[in-house]
């Protein structure tokens, strides 16, 4: 019943975003996801994702032949593509068999083994259909406010002494092999959190269960609610606001050379087109639930996952998407959802609840202090550029140590060593 309510939960949520978005003629995320059944997809690197976590479920035999045959359609489709002239991509084949899966465990299986099939499909599923979702929360944004608040987030970005400026000169620097690497590393997160969570799944095929916690889980619930907080404070970035990518509409064509003179903040009118999806930053949420969850794997995942987090941190600083104090309201977001989805599988708990509360708390105050209070902020960079780094490094802190209990109170009791037998006295 529990998988049935979320399953009707999320068609809701899709369909309610499927009406917003035809509301201003434009496809919604049903749709796009509908129509990549035939036409060319967008991203087929992210279908085969999504068909490679379908597939935890299955044996290696049959992972071989479901990427087999995805392989086999793709090559069907781009000759029947490349014979008619159509867009040329990848990942039809990818769907088809995830779709497959499903048919198969309706039609050929029943009891837990059908459930196991649904829910791998479910979850290959969501993968794509989050990605096609934050692109409809982006449009609605655009849509929906037509003043930003980059005035106020640039000037307690002072605080910090505006990273984004420094960032910015540092990656073009580096030109062309940074800004290529990173631009890779800054698209491909949904790839790389599928890689990761198949790492966690790996052994669903054997068990015939998933674990009760794995990233994929928190990547979704990121993606689901962190746009919410686009439409109470819409953000276009720096790179729009005060650079040249902005157009008519940037307060100037400043960013990354110059630093903007801000006044008396106040919110400025900006295009129908650039979303408003700087405040949090979710690529820098994202990448903080990969770090995480890549703690307890092998010293390649542990790198990978450092390597990741980095190096998005760079990207969205260096191409002036986003300001410093996104970053941090991104960390805060991600440690406070990561902590309620472990707690979630551990039942209700005093410690679980407090380090929610927490994390809610000093999300709140920042997203507050970067509206109400950015001149002083500003004013006092030697006092509150500390002070906003310390909040934030106390969410990590408490997070790290409350779930250092738990793995402490659930970890297995130690076996005894056998001891070896005394030895009996010998008869005289």
């Amino acid at each position: 019943m529990l998988w049935t309510a979320a399953a009707v939960a999320t068609l809701g949520f899709l369909v309610a975003l499927e009406c917003a978005a035809r509301g201003y003629g434009l496809p919604g995320p049903l749709t796009n996801q509908a129509r990549e059944v035939i036409f060319a997809p967008d991203s087929g690197p992210l279908l085969y994702a999504g068909l490679a976590l379908s597939t935890v479920v299955l044996t290696w035999r049959q992972r071989l032949v479901a990427a087999g045959a995805a392989i086999g359609l793709d090559v069907v489709f781009w000759l029947v593509r490349w014979a008619v002239g159509a867009e040329m991509n990848f990942g039809n084949g990818a769907l088809w068999v995830v779709l497959g899966i499903a048919v198969v465990a309706v039609l050929r299986r029943t009891g837990a083994e059908r459930l196991l099939l649904l829910k791998g499909t479910g979850l290959g599923l969501l993968l794509v259909a989050g990605h096609k979702t934050g692109d409809t929360w982006l449009l609605i944004t655009s849509k929906t406010r037509p003043s930003v608040l980059d005035p106020y987030v640039a000037l307690a970005d002072q605080a910090l002494g505006d990273p984004s400026w420094l960032a910015g000169r540092l990656l073009a620097a580096t030109e062309p092999i940074g800004p290529f690497v990173l631009h890779v590393v800054y698209g491909q997160l949904p790839l790389a959190a599928a890689l990761v969570g198949l790492y966690q799944l790996r052994r669903v095929g054997v068990e015939r269960r998933f674990p009760s916690h794995h990233l994929v889980r928190t990547f979704l619930v990121i993606g689901l609610l962190g746009p919410a907080f686009y439409m109470i404070f819409p953000v276009v970035g720096p790179v729009y606001a005060y650079g040249a990518d902005g157009g008519q509409w940037a307060a100037g064509h400043l960013w990354p050379d110059t630093l903007p003179s801000i006044g008396v903040p106040h919110p400025m009118p900006f295009d129908e087109i650039t979303p408003r999806n700087c405040m949090p930053s979710l690529h820098t949420a994202w990448a903080t639930t990969l770090f995480v969850h890549t703690r307890k794997g092998s010293r390649a995942m542990r790198y990978a996952g450092t390597f990741w987090l980095v190096a998005t941190l760079s990207a969205t600083l260096g191409f002036g998407y986003h300001y410093g104090v996104d970053l941090l309201a991104g960390v805060v977001f991600a440690l406070t959802v990561e902590a309620a989805m472990r707690s979630l599988t551990r039942g209700r708990n005093r410690s679980g609840t407090l380090l929610i509360a927490y994390g809610t708390t000093v999300f709140a105050a920042l997203l507050t202090s970067y509206r109400l209070l950015p001149a002083e902020l500003a004013a006092r960079p030697w006092l509150s550029g500390p002070l906003l780094v310390l909040v934030t490094a106390s969410v990590v802190y408490a997070y790290v140590r409350t779930t250092a209990l738990w793995e402490a109170t659930t970890a297995p009791a130690p076996h005894p060593e056998p001891q070896a037998p005394e030895p009996r006295p010998e008869l005289v």
